[in-house]
């Protein structure tokens, strides 16, 4: 707060447009894209008129302040004298070592192994059974009613227990596992995708689960076909003198699933080839509800916690850092002394001897303490766990962490990581790199290749949950899971290869659904555009330089006082005529709001929410009360439907004074942060309004945060028409990819950060997340002219395009490195305009199939071993192999090219001379001269890329703009891409109303170039919407001597030294049937 008013004004001093002025040219030139053939534009037709700038008194930086944050501004002068911290003080957040439940179970074998008693299995598929996934989502019976007479049970006792959470598909069999001291329950399912489950649960009680928001329900549907397998049928499967007695099996089409009965393990195989093993290890482990009188003598008191934290703290505290450490009235800042360290590295002492004894570890049971924080575990521990190995060196996947796509070991000599995976979504304050540290969110999915088979693995459980992967040999990796709660519930993706994986994942959480074509374009941000002045400015300076933008945002400090859906009045006086000043220019605005609601009893959001009841609450029943940037805040549960459904409908324009339909909307804070919190977060054993804990939950918040603000975006358009809202948040879990954007947080202005920024976008697009990027120029600290240069051009090639600054750094909008880079920064942002119609046809395909938009190497290449670890060069979508240029000076960069394919530079055009003298198999390695101008770009033979070069200063001015289609001709002189057309704002396309064109090229036999358009049932074509203006092929080795379509010549240029025709003004469009005809 107080250093955000200090960099207010200190911002207030600088006239951005006085100073932009003196560092360009008077007449900067118009810049050309630099494709051969095409002539230099600048914005060639003017859009609409600037109206007259508006005028307006100078606004009062500093807003009232409620009474009791008084204090603070007092602190200012002594605040800004502390240091500025550059890293994450990683002692704010838990290890393993110091999160019970891991160092239990993380290097310790369960002394008990379980059985699956044959007795009890039934096979339950029946011709009558549902296979549709919404009508099969009653309640399923569990419990003794599966047993027979190995627990002495008998089908259908009275005392069996509902499952009133579990969704989907009924299972196909059911059975009964033990220890000797724990009974479970265990389901198998099967469905028409291929996907099957298995998932264990404790007998007799019902454990809290997810399903209705996380699963896609809708896509779920039950196989039309198991077969039961026993005896010899299993032979094929066991290993030689493998005992088929000690063996079950059940098979849909080429899926097969094995159960060993005694000690219980599964192996799932495709075609007769294991695929995965499941508890091979014997690290199963399912810690049941247990009686609280056997809490350890060790156990905390509240009393001793609280005792504590008033020691620490005896100076009267007035607020709270995002890294969590208190801010005294006095102006000192909470530091961690010495002792506490030495203290804390005691414990850890402590708990090593204890984790390496025989002992059993009963320190945190029931309670459990960090630092000063207390965790009451009302009951006690419930942990579960699992190892799953795969028959691969390479595994992906288990965002979000700052480090590579490929998995990398976390135990074993040579590993080369200490401590697990950990997914546990937390405010991060500048996180490290090359580490397993969880961060902003969590998708519990991996994904392995080895060469012959894709395969994946949901892990579905929403609390915190530590993974280690270990190597068994060098054929074979394994992950072991550790969650904290909840059930053992995995989803086995067969695959056999990477588009089949991601296709089968989509139907068990959920398609990315088209965004609006403007959110694919450039967005500005900052911390904070700090006035309606501000924001004129900037956007007038992208008008004066010619620069093409979508939307502009304001972040906290527009709201009155950080209450979230008001207006500061005294800096942003006329809202509504701010944001249609811009929409009258094709541009759109984004406001944030967060989930902490300002506790304060005129703030109408409080006041309606604590009346409903609609907060988290203490284990007391009274609302919780935390730290985040209004100060004392309570939060909204948003795991509740009507409590979604009522913050919806506060997106409504009569609720949400001075919003319109192109305002939309940011989420962040929703891991959910709080300052005072424990690892900067809320209470595990705080309760929503079932009286659910939040451990069981914690990770969905985010993601349902999320749901509420897209749900509210489109409730808030009551006409038949639904627009497409936009929002963005930080946290996210499987499942957010149905509901926005995600960005990769608070990164750093360092080359580092640029490099890490590739690996964690391929990971998150590994786990459904496809619409995300990271913050271009980095949001910490001071942006160079070379370093924004390569970040804008590497973010141009990410799915979500924005820039963003922190309020304590200079600006970092394009036009403030100077004229040079200022036209490198527009030639960039011309290049990601002109792929608009690219992006969104690849955004298309990936909601139809689930296939990611940005693509490892190896997606697209799975047999080709040398690429199972690159993920510092990429696909976007199938045509596009993009590396950025991530080191500082960098003069050449290595690139590595696929051998089966040809490959052709889009900046020149010109192919790409490649060694194929190894029969198209390989990878060959060529180091690329790179300049400052540009990263290096290839278009993959075989396909065809649409752009559009009359480019606009917004997307939505480029509708009626004609395309240019490259076409990059494989060896046989052959290529073939799409073009998907629809109107780019509306849900309308659900209803039919959309085009999509199939270009296919054919030099070799037909010599042809022909369009075949599939058209939804309410399509209407256009006047003007898809004209295609020039047809460019690359690759073509003989100059034709007639181009014609029917009977009409047209015109064209053959360049005999790069091989490249030019086909103009063809008059065809993408949006109708047409045959053109080459003659050699």
């Amino acid at each position: 707060e107080t250093r955000g008013a200090r960099a207010r004004e200190r911002e207030v001093k600088i006239d951005n447009r006085k100073f932009a002025k003196e560092t360009r040219d008077t007449d900067l030139p118009p810049l050309s894209l630099h494709y051969p053939f095409i002539s230099s534009h600048s914005f060639i037709e003017r859009d609409a008129l600037l109206p007259a700038r508006v005028t307006m008194k100078s606004p009062n930086i500093h807003s009232p302040r409620p009474p009791h944050l008084a204090p603070l501004r007092l602190l200012i002068p002594l605040l800004l004298l502390l240091p500025f911290t550059t890293c994450v003080d990683q002692s704010k957040f838990r290890t393993c070592q110091q999160t019970s439940f891991c160092r239990r179970h993380r290097h310790r074998k369960p002394r008990h192994h379980f059985r699956l008693d044959p007795t009890s299995l039934q096979f339950i598929l029946s011709p009558s059974s549902s296979t549709d996934g919404a009508a099969a989502a009653a309640p399923a019976k569990t419990g003794r009613g599966l047993m027979s007479r190995f627990f002495g049970g008998k089908s259908g006792d009275a005392d069996a227990t509902e499952d009133v959470y579990v969704r989907g598909p009924a299972p196909v069999l059911e059975g009964s596992l033990s220890n000797g001291r724990e009974r479970l329950m265990l389901a198998v399912y099967f469905q028409d995708s291929g996907v099957s489950r298995v998932r264990i649960t404790e007998e007799g009680v019902v454990r809290w689960t997810s399903d209705d928001v996380v699963l896609n329900l809708e896509e779920m549907a039950m196989a039309s076909s198991v077969e039961y397998l026993e005896g010899e049928a299993l032979t094929p499967f066991l290993d030689e003198g493998g005992d088929v007695s000690n063996y079950r099996g059940l098979k849909s089409g080429d899926v097969t699933v094995l159960l060993k009965l005694m000690p219980f393990a599964m192996s799932v195989f495709v075609k007769g080839e294991s695929i995965m093993s499941v508890n091979a290890k014997q690290l199963m482990h399912f810690e049941q509800k247990r009686d609280p009188t056997t809490r350890e003598k060790r156990k905390l008191s509240a009393e001793d916690a609280a005792d504590g934290a008033s020691k620490k703290h005896e100076k009267e505290i007035v607020g709270y850092w995002e890294d969590g450490l208190a801010i005294y009235a006095d102006g000192t800042r909470e530091e961690r002394s010495d002792n506490e360290k030495e203290e804390e590295l005691k414990r850890l002492r402590e708990l090593e001897e204890l984790e390496s004894s025989e002992e059993e570890d009963e320190d945190g049971l029931w309670e459990e303490k960090f630092q000063s924080h207390s965790d009451s575990k009302p009951n006690g521990p419930m942990s579960v766990g699992i190892d799953v190995t795969f028959p691969s060196r390479h595994l992906y996947g288990l965002p979000e962490h700052a480090s590579s796509t490929l998995l990398q070991t976390t135990e074993g000599e040579g590993s080369k990581y200490k401590e697990p995976y950990r997914l546990y979504n937390l405010d991060v304050f500048e996180y490290d790199l090359d580490t397993t540290m969880a961060l902003y969110g969590s998708v519990p999915i991996i994904v392995s290749n080895n060469g012959k088979h894709s395969v994946g693995l949901f892990y579905f459980n929403p609390t915190e949950t530590f993974v280690d992967v270990l190597t068994d040999d060098e054929e074979s990796t394994t992950a072991h899971f550790i969650s904290e709660s909840g059930v053992l519930d995995l989803f086995f993706l067969p695959g056999p290869t990477p588009s089949s994986v991601f296709s089968q994942y989509a139907t068990i959480t959920g398609r990315t659904p088209l965004p609006p074509l403007f959110a694919l374009g450039y967005h500005q941000c900052r911390w904070n555009y700090r006035d309606e002045k501000d924001v004129y400015q900037v956007h007038d300076q992208f008008e004066e330089y010619d620069y093409p933008y979508d939307v502009l945002w304001l972040d906290i400090e527009h709201t009155n006082d950080k209450r979230y859906f008001t207006w500061n009045y005294d800096l942003f006086p006329t809202p509504k005529a701010m944001q249609n000043k811009l929409a009258s220019q094709g541009r759109k605005m984004v406001t944030i709001v967060d989930p902490h609601i300002k506790r304060d009893d005129k703030y109408y959001i409080h006041k309606t929410a604590t009346s409903k009841g609609y907060y988290i609450k203490k284990q007391d029943g009274t609302d919780y009360d935390g730290w985040c940037w209004p100060g004392s805040s309570s939060y909204l549960d948003f795991t509740s439907d009507k409590v979604r459904d009522w913050f919806a409908s506060q997106f409504a324009y009569d609720i949400y004074k001075e919003s319109t339909p192109t305002l939309h909307t940011w989420n962040d804070m929703n891991e959910p942060s709080v300052f005072n919190g424990p690892e900067v977060s809320m209470q595990k054993d705080l309760l929503n309004l079932a009286g659910v804990e939040h451990r069981e939950w914690h990770n969905l918040y985010g993601m349902l945060f999320q749901r509420a603000t897209h749900e509210g975006l489109i409730k808030r358009n009551r006409s038949a028409t639904k627009e497409r809202g936009f929002v963005l948040s930080r946290a996210f879990f499987a499942g957010s990819q149905r509901y926005g954007a995600i960005w990769t947080g608070d990164n750093a202005a360092e080359w580092s950060h640029l490099a890490i920024a590739t690996p964690m976008l391929l990971s998150l697009n590994i786990g459904g997340i496809f619409f995300s990027g990271a913050d271009v120029g980095g949001f910490f600290k001071e942006t160079s002219a070379e370093l924004m240069t390569r970040w804008m051009q590497a973010g141009a090639y990410q799915p979500f395009f924005r820039g963003h600054a922190h309020h304590d750094t200079k600006r970092k909008e394009p036009w403030v490195y100077g004229d040079e880079t200022l036209k490198r920064l527009r030639k960039v942002a011309l290049e990601r305009y002109a792929l608009l119609p690219y992006w969104y046809t690849v955004f298309r395909h990936a909601m139809t199939t689930g296939m990611p938009v940005m693509r490892t190497l190896w997606m697209e290449y799975p047999n080709e071993t040398s690429l199972f670890h690159v993920d510092d060069q990429y696909f976007v979508g199938g045509a596009l192999m993009v590396k950025p240029v991530t080191e500082e000076a960098a003069s050449d960069i290595p690139i590595l090219f696929p051998l089966a394919d040809l490959w052709y530079d889009v900046h020149t055009l010109a192919k790409v001379q490649l060694d194929k003298a190894r029969d198209n198999a390989g990878v060959q390695e060529i180091t690329i001269p790179t300049s400052i101008d540009e990263i290096p770009v290839y278009q993959r033979g075989g396909t065809i890329v649409p752009r559009k070069l009359r480019l606009r200063r917004s997307s939505s001015l480029m509708t009626h703009d004609p395309y240019t289609l490259y076409i990059a001709l494989t060896e046989t002189a052959t290529a073939q891409g799409e073009v998907y057309i629809d109107d780019e704002h509306t849900f309308d396309y659900e209803k039919g109303n959309y085009c999509l064109s199939t270009i296919t090229a054919d030099f070799n036999h037909g010599k042809y170039i022909r369009s075949r358009v599939e058209k939804g049932d309410t399509w209407k074509h256009h006047d003007g919407v898809g004209l295609v203006e020039r047809i460019v092929v690359m690759g073509l080795e003989k100059r034709p001597k007639m181009v014609s379509v029917g009977k009409k010549e047209t015109s064209f240029v053959y360049n005999d030294d790069t091989a490249v025709l030019v086909i103009k003004l063809p008059n065809v469009h993408v949006t109708l049937d047409w045959d053109m005809s080459l003659l050699f």
